[in-house]
């Protein structure tokens, strides 16, 4: 489409945004793009997903995604862009992500990004992922947390707010079956085992990409949680899941 399309920007951009009514997000200099992303790149690698609870894991999620963001490296589709790395780095979690949320509310998305990347002292605006964190709640937690773009427009006065990202309102939807406190490999098993309740333990290793002894390990500690248990032995065996709804 573009003759510069999927080359690095070697200019500095401003972009007006509808959401901040005409204010620009300030983006990485041409100069520094690569620094940049090497350096986020590297946090990103020495940071451990390891028995994170998936409210703090969204959390993180949101923050590196919406910093690779800003950087903005190239001169077109970079919220494209964006999506389609958090999509395939989900993945590597063991999570069934597709294009299709990202699709559906492709606007809010990219407002959200901009919400997690500016700030207004004087008008008492300051970044946030809270509106990004919606968008990853409802994507991996399966909540119904509303996602509007007029929310993030900056100056409104909100009737009422919609759910925050730790869900502190009595009258918010809260997450289905308990699994805040899951980690992102857990949420990756139960999907695979409400989708395929018979599946074995091997199967699912070879579904989410991990050994068959961190599926076990998995499956263990989600069955001494109660959140799921395993029925009917060995050969016609199926799973359960036993709290609420997924």
């Amino acid at each position: 489409i573009y003759n510069h399309a999927g080359k690095i920007r070697d200019y500095n951009i401003t972009k007006k945004e509808w959401v901040l009514k005409g204010e620009t997000v300030l983006y990485a200099s041409a100069q520094s793009i690569r620094e940049t992303m090497d350096y986020d790149f590297a946090q990103e690698k020495k940071f451990s997903y390891q028995n994170l609870p998936l409210a703090e894991a969204v959390n993180h999620i949101a923050q590196f995604v919406s910093g690779l963001w800003q950087i903005h490296a190239f001169g077109e589709g970079n919220t494209r862009t964006t999506a389609v790395f958090a999509i395939k780095y989900l993945r590597t979690f063991g999570l069934d992500i597709n294009n299709e949320p990202f699709a559906r509310h492709s606007w809010y998305f990219r407002n959200a990004l901009v919400r997690a990347n500016y700030n207004n002292l004087h008008q008492g605006v300051f970044s946030t992922t809270e509106y990004l964190e919606r968008f990853f709640r409802n994507l991996l937690l399966g909540e119904n947390n509303e996602l509007k773009n007029r929310s993030m427009l900056i100056g409104e006065q909100l009737g009422r707010e919609v759910q925050s990202a730790t869900g502190s309102d009595k009258d918010t939807p809260k997450c289905k079956n308990d699994t805040l406190d899951c980690t992102l490999e857990e949420i990756a098993v139960l999907k695979y085992i409400i989708q395929n309740p018979r599946v074995t333990q091997k199967e699912i290793a070879t579904h989410i990409g991990k050994s068959e002894r961190t599926v076990k390990t998995i499956t263990v500690n989600l069955s001494l949680r109660g959140i799921i248990e395993r029925k009917n032995g060995r050969r016609n065996g199926f799973w359960e899941i036993k709290r609420g709804e997924y």
